[in-house]
């Protein structure tokens, strides 16, 4: 290593403050720059890591820091890439998933062992493991993807089931390579590398769950779960290691087994996105780049011509799978491309494999030289490969996904462009703050204007404590939605009574939801009751949700949603239904719908177009509702469409229904959802006089789906 001194300074530098220092202003100034000229930011910090590190001005050396910091990046995106995976999509579209990957890993390990075999000279067993280094991808592209909110399209969702896959087998042909190496691949190797792999799946997927969910329960601390998720993410890894795969495998099913732990609009999931994109991703971005050698290219053909063979198997293989997938399933244009770009960068696996390669030394030269199982040509051309694959992957991936979420929000723009959420949420005391809060963040949706909006009513007479006592509480909601980066909009009032408090300001906002949370201790208080049937259920505009929380709403994986014969006939139905869907959709909670027959047929229309884990069952009279609320257990919780007297699905039983969850639900969670009874006024209409009315259906099918 070359040290240059200039003054106090050396080169490369070694303070490690001054080290970190010129990082950040990388990772700052990177987009910045960038921007202007419309690079994307990634490719620019793989750049800048090249000029700064050991191949270039030699100013950084990629030293354990860097490998660490590196590493953990290349953790956090393969994690946030199973975390942020919709599971019922996943579930759905898991067919499609395994055609993508069968495509892309044969065609480029096709094109690999041509290019190996019979236009290198490989042998078959360098040829086998050249190959393999085509058929993996790395997401590097993933969380600006994300950013633009199209994680649901389907392009998105096999792209990323195929990367599972693809890599696993890829890094199985790493394996398999390595030990024919060493002459131990027998029965004995098969066995145990088949029992490992099933033995790390079935932790990491059953056992992971159940502590995260234990956990979560307990410890109400934020930095203490996020430190829990980072444990969670390199024990998964180390994990997958002691299996006989790489780490990133680890890191991506440990995402897949907190995903229904880590709601997407929840502040833990919003912790876990900003540091990895702020910090941990970015490094991982600069370590690459340091890995990139300009000056090998120069040095003679040879490697030139690996490195064509490379770019030719690697980047024309994951353009022939992604056009066969968007053949096959019959995907637009823009899907197509999006798949190619997000599939088409080379970085983890392959740089794990060809240093692996690399390392092994299979015999000696006449003059001493070692004959390695892959040469410094194609160490070198990999290098290249990263590097093209990673620009291609940058400007492809970011330029079709923009187009389909231009696409995306026009849609929405022109269904939903007139009707606006506005959730409103009665905060009266401090240790129900969170769990009302929480539930604001589930049930809203995503719409630029949709608002949340916190409410504390102040009686006239009220001293100066309670004033106090009712700002600290405001001040609370409004910092435990700012940690999910959602805005809410703190309400005093100060009225004769609670009831006429919140009816006032329902007609000032144009609130449509109103949100009550129970306390645990006291549940449904005569009160509340009273206060319930003769003054909130009188605001016949507006959707009224009653709350009671045992447990974190994060930790809750199944819903049972009692819904009522007729509730279709209800003029906020639908909407009712799209808070249950929201729910569902942003918890990633199993659904288990009780309906009559007729409302049934409407919820299996809206099933067949959605991607929600859901299952039908019908109810035969609501008298089954306290033998299913009964029938609830820990980490379920239970939903009722109630209705409101002289409506068409009320019945008298529901009246007892509040004093059954008093008496047997007091360690359960539970929602009541009363629909607005008049939707006098609002744009779209929201029941369905005649459920065989496809047309009708269909637009509020629409709706709700969006």
């Amino acid at each position: 290593m070359i040290l240059l001194s200039i003054g106090h300074l050396t080169l490369p530098i070694d303070d490690p403050l001054l080290k970190f220092l010129l990082e950040l202003i990388i990772i700052l100034g990177a987009p910045l720059l960038l921007n202007k000229i419309k690079v994307p930011h990634l490719l620019g910090l793989i750049i800048a890591g090249a000029l700064v590190g050991p191949n270039g001005f030699h100013l950084l050396s990629r030293d354990s820091s860097v490998v660490v910091t590196g590493t953990t990046g290349l953790l956090y995106i393969m994690f946030l890439a199973g975390l942020e995976i919709d599971m019922g999509d996943f579930k759905k579209n898991k067919w499609k998933s395994l055609l993508f990957s069968a495509f892309t890993f044969i065609i480029p390990f096709g094109l690999g062992i041509i290019g190996g075999y019979y236009i290198l000279g490989f042998n078959m067993l360098t040829t086998v493991l050249f190959s393999s280094l085509f058929s993996s991808q790395t997401l590097i592209v993933y969380p600006y993807i994300s950013k633009m909110g199209i994680t649901k399209n389907i392009a998105v969702n096999i792209t990323l089931g195929g990367t599972m896959v693809t890599d696993v087998l890829s890094l199985l042909v790493l394996a398999v390579v390595v030990g024919m190496t060493q002459g131990d691949v027998g029965a004995g190797f098969w066995a145990q590398l088949s029992i490992s792999m099933v033995a790390f799946v079935l932790v990491v997927l059953l056992v992971f769950p159940i502590i995260a969910r234990w956990f979560f329960k307990r410890v109400e601390d934020k930095i203490s779960q996020y430190i829990f998720v980072l444990v969670m993410i390199y024990l998964a890894a180390l994990l997958a290691e002691v299996a006989g795969v790489e780490a990133i495998i680890g890191a991506f099913f440990a995402g897949l087994a907190l995903n229904q732990l880590i709601p997407r609009t929840s502040t833990l999931m919003n912790r876990v996105e900003f540091v990895g994109n702020a910090i941990f991703i970015p490094f991982f971005l600069i370590s690459v780049g340091m890995l990139i050698d300009f000056k090998v290219f120069f040095r003679g053909w040879e490697t030139l011509g690996v490195a064509a063979v490379m770019m030719i198997a690697s980047i024309g293989g994951k353009y022939l799978a992604a056009m066969a997938t968007r053949r096959t399933l019959r995907l637009t244009r823009d899907e197509g491309i999006l798949i190619f770009g997000m599939s088409t960068a080379s970085a983890a696996a392959t740089l794990a494999s060809v240093m692996v390669g690399y390392n092994i030394i299979l015999s000696e030269t006449a003059t001493g030289e070692p004959v390695r199982l892959l040469n410094e040509h194609v160490l070198n051309g990999s290098i290249l490969l990263i590097l093209v694959s990673c620009t291609i992957s940058s400007f492809v991936s970011l330029s079709s996904a923009r187009r389909i979420a231009e696409a995306d929000n026009e849609d929405t723009v022109s269904g939903n462009s007139r009707e606006q959420d506005h959730i409103l949420l009665a905060v009266n005391h401090g240790e129900t703050v969170e769990k009302l809060v929480n539930l604001g963040l589930l049930v809203r949706g995503k719409s630029a204007g949709n608002r949340l909006f916190a409410i504390s009513v102040i009686d006239d007479d009220k001293n100066e404590s309670a004033i106090k006592n009712s700002e600290k509480i405001l001040h609370e909601a409004v910092e435990t939605a700012a940690a999910a980066d959602v805005e809410l909009v703190p309400l005093t009032r100060y009225d004769a009574d609670v009831v006429s408090g919140i009816g006032n300001v329902i007609k000032e906002q144009k609130i449509t939801d109103v949100v009550f949370v129970l306390q645990d201790e006291k549940g449904f208080s005569p009160s509340f009751v009273y206060n319930l049937h003769n003054g909130y259920l009188h605001n016949d505009h507006v959707n009224v949700l009653i709350y009671h929380a045992a447990q974190p709403v994060s930790t809750i994986k199944r819903y049972a949603v009692l819904i009522p014969a007729r509730a279709e006939m209800e003029p906020g139905f639908f909407h009712a239904l799209l808070r249950v869907w929201n729910i569902g959709r942003n918890s990633g909670a199993k659904m288990v719908f009780y309906v009559s027959a007729e409302t049934r047929k409407i919820l299996e229309r809206i099933l067949s177009k959605a991607s929600l884990e859901a299952e039908i069952r019908e109810l035969q009279h609501w008298r089954e509702a306290e033998g299913i609320a009964s029938g609830v257990k820990e980490d379920e919780a239970f939903v009722a469409l109630m209705a409101r007297q002289g409506s068409p699905s009320y019945t008298r039983e529901m009246r007892r229904l509040p004093d059954f969850l008093n008496g047997r639900l007091k360690d359960r969670t539970y929602l009541l959802i009363f629909p607005f009874a008049d939707d006098e006024g609002l744009v779209e209409k929201r029941s369905v006089s005649n459920h065989r009315d496809f047309m009708e259906i269909g637009n509020v099918i629409g709706r709700v789906f969006k």
